[in-house]
Formats: C-alpha cells, structure tokens, sequence
C-alpha cells in the first residue's frame, strides 16, 4: 500500500516536480534500456498525490482540471515519455471511473492506492476501438467477459482495467466494466518489447471466462460508447497532446544545448552562428509553439463550452502527434551523429515520439472525425471503419 506524503492540494504540481527531477528524470534511461516498468516513479507520483489529480475533494482527490491533467502529463513525459504514458492512461481510465465507478475505488485512487488503465482495443477490431468484439454475458448473479485486448497499457501493473464490451442486452456499441487486475481468467501476455515507451508495459490482455460482479457495469447497458466520448476520450486525446508536447520541448532543449555547445573550431563560430541550423531550429520552434497555443485554444473551448470543443479535441491529438514525430525527426538532423548517442537522449524521445500518432484513435481515424463533424456526417457508422491501422 502506497501512502500519500501530503494530502492533494495547491502545492500538488510542486511536489510533481520534484518527484519528476529526483526520480522519474534519473530512472529514464534505465527503464528505456531495460523495458521495465517505471513503477519507482509511479509510486513517488502516487505519494506526491498525483494519481489523484482528477479524483472529487468529497472521495479526497485534489479535483483537479483537465489543464492541470495537461499540465502533469507535459512535465512528467519531458523527462520519461514512458512514466508518462502510464500516468496519461491512468487519468483517461480516471475519468471514467469518477463519473461511474464504485466510491471504494473512487477513494483509492484519490489516496493514491490505486493505479487504473484503459483496456479499449481489441486484437480483432484493433484501433477502432468504437466497435469492441469482446462479449459479456449474465452467469448467474455475475457477468462473463470474453476478449482478447490487444494492446494495455501497465498491462499486469495496473489495479484495474476499464474495460469494453459488446453490450449485455441493451442497443449500443459497447458496455464498459471496472475489472480488477487479479480476475482469475484474466492474464497477460507476454512482455512487451516495442520500439519506444519501453516501459509502459503495454501487453495483451485476455478474459477466457471472465467473472466480475454485476456491480462491474460502468454506466448503462450499452451507453459504453457515450461515456467514452464524453469522459475518456476529452481526457486521453488533451493529455496525449500535451505528452507529446512534452516530449518536443525537451528535443527542443536538447537541440539548444547541442547547437550551442558545439564549435566548428575551423571558423571560430557555434552550430548557432550558423544561419542554416539556426533557421531549422527556428521553424521546428514554431511547429512546437503552434501546438501549444493550439493545446491552450483546445483547453480554453472545452472551458467555455465553445460550439468547436468537440472539433478542437479530436483535432488535439491528430496536431500534436504528427508535429512531435517531425520535430524530432528534425532535432535528430540538427544533432547529426551526436543524436544517436542513447546517453544525450535525443534518440529515445524520437523512438517515443513515433508511438502517438498509431495509438488508437490513430492520426488517420482523427483526420476521419473531423471531415466528418466538420462535414456534417455522423461520426461512427459503417463508413468510419475505413482507417485500417495496424
């Protein structure tokens, strides 16, 4: 059990700081080269309060905003885009769970006690995550699951799953479930060996018979899909934004340390003096300027509930994804040789720039959703299944 040094409150992102400077920073490299789980630092943000950002003052959380969450998950993914992913999926599966779930749980997770995951994407529908092909189905006083989850976040880590499935009965799409990680008939497998966020254990999951107590049910038969979109999603893609905003602003340190630091000793000069390095890392500037003001505009719609809030946050991600694979595509250039050097860690933030745009919704699915709310047309029915990523 994890007890929280300080009770939630104004000081919160202080302490996240520091936790980020004397713990996350320093393990970064470790859990890149090793693929472990960052649970030292997950545990250091659970006693800071952190993972009770979003969690109500009335179960004890710190009620904090979506800005906040913003806020958190920038800073902490700067230093190690894997702790970082874990805490986005924590609060997107946050979400959800104070709006639905058990006030036990409510209360754990405020107290810090409590780590929870999304487990949307299934290995037969992949990232459209809208159309689960998991069943559940009433077995006595209790409810089956079966599914095979492709791809978890804190996968054998995490307390819980928010989990997706067919509905029971009800017209719908998707019923969600809170499902302890421990369900007999619920394993992971595997370990995770992927190209960057080494350490986010994301593995897959499966139930073959699955028991949860009817109690389980997150929200109505079949209103899976409406929670999604109205707690989760508005979480997951703000936060995944301002991680990979994270992510471009320590490139971009990066870039001024290199740029600055190096001497072309023949002419006397830094790569700074030098008009074709200092304009490329001008533009890659701008690029991750223009992301923060479209995060701030993103935050301030949501905020006064402009009639573009909903365009503004599946637009976010899409934005922010792609921006953050060519900036640091571009500090990988501007560095040349040096950047390869895992010590500089320029080249484990390229490898964890990549993963945002291919995380469900992927940046095609997006592109798809705001032609069609811009155009009129409905966002999920037969047609909207025509992304086919991976």
């Amino acid at each position: 059990m994890i007890t929280v040094a300080n009770p939630p409150g104004p000081e919160l992102l202080t302490r996240v700081t520091a936790v980020v400077t004397e713990t996350i920073a320093p393990a970064a490299a470790t859990v890149d080269a090793t693929g472990s789980f960052p649970r030292e630092g997950i545990d250091a943000l659970a006693r800071a309060g952190a993972l009770g950002l979003l969690s109500a003052p009335e179960v004890g959380g710190a009620g904090g905003t979506l800005a906040d969450v913003a806020q958190v998950v920038e800073q902490v993914a700067a230093a190690d885009g894997s702790t970082g992913m874990v805490l986005l999926m924590h609060y997107a599966a946050t979400a959800a769970l104070e709006a639905h779930g058990p006030e036990d749980v409510r209360r754990a997770v405020a107290r810090g006690e409590h780590l929870s995951t999304l487990a949307f994407s299934e290995s037969g529908s992949r990232s459209h995550f809208w159309t689960p092909l998991g069943s559940a189905a009433a077995d006595g006083d209790r409810v089956r699951l079966d599914a095979a989850k492709s791809w978890v976040t804190s996968a054998g880590e995490a307390d819980s799953y928010v989990w997706s499935s067919r509905p029971l009965a009800a017209p719908g799409p998707m019923t969600l479930w809170l499902v302890p990680s421990d369900t007999p008939e619920v394993t992971v497998a595997g370990d995770f060996d992927g190209v960057g966020l080494r350490g986010n254990s994301s593995r897959p999951v499966r139930a073959a018979g699955a028991l949860v107590p009817a109690s389980a049910q997150l929200g109505p038969d079949g209103a899976g899909l409406d929670i999604a979109l109205g707690t989760v999603l508005p979480t997951f893609l703000v936060g995944n934004a301002a991680f990979s905003l994270g992510l471009m602003e320590a490139l971009l340190a990066d870039a001024v340390a290199h740029l600055t630091r190096t001497r072309l000793e023949h002419l006397g000069v830094t790569l700074a003096e030098q008009p074709l390095p200092r304009a490329e890392f001008a533009r890659l500037k701008l690029r991750v300027d223009g992301v923060r003001a479209f995060l701030a505009d993103t935050l301030a719609a949501l905020g006064a509930g402009r009639p573009d809030a909903t365009l503004r946050v599946l637009e976010v991600k899409a934005v922010a994804a792609e921006a953050a694979a060519e900036v640091a595509d571009g500090v990988m250039r501007l560095c040349g040789g040096a950047a390869f050097r895992k010590e500089l860690g320029v080249e484990r933030r390229f490898r964890d720039s990549l993963a945002a745009r291919v995380m469900a919704p992927t940046t095609a699915a997006l592109h798809d959703f705001v032609g069609r709310l811009s155009l009129g047309l409905p966002l999920f029915d037969a047609a909207a299944d025509q992304d086919g990523a991976a």
